[in-house]
């Protein structure tokens, strides 16, 4: 379980890469219609409900997911891009003889 605020989820669903959302629901076994549901969408014709339960609040209020799956495979794929756009930063920062980037631990 895990709370986190409703604009909180949406900035992790917004800097996804494009494929994101068939990505996962690939990868779990899932239909895209549940990913989305998982980030708030409202279609129960073709997805599922996943455990997400918004309470008023402050920064669009507050998000209880009951099993974070969806979320953590979704944070996994904003690691990877991190991890490539390092790569990519430190490749054109060696061309130029500059230092490097260390990733963040």
């Amino acid at each position: 379980m895990r709370t986190i605020t409703f604009n909180e989820l949406r900035r992790v669903k917004d800097a996804l890469p494009d494929g994101s959302m068939h990505r996962i629901a690939d990868e779990l076994g899932l239909t895209v219609e549940t990913v989305r549901n998982a980030f708030g969408g409202y279609n129960f014709k073709n997805g599922k409900a996943i455990g997400l339960h918004i309470e008023p609040g402050p920064d669009g209020g507050l998000v209880i997911l009951d099993d974070t799956t969806i979320l953590d495979k979704a944070l996994a794929i904003l690691g990877e891009v991190n991890d490539k756009l390092l790569q990519q930063l430190n490749a054109e920062m060696s061309k130029e003889n500059l230092s490097t980037v260390e990733p963040e631990v």
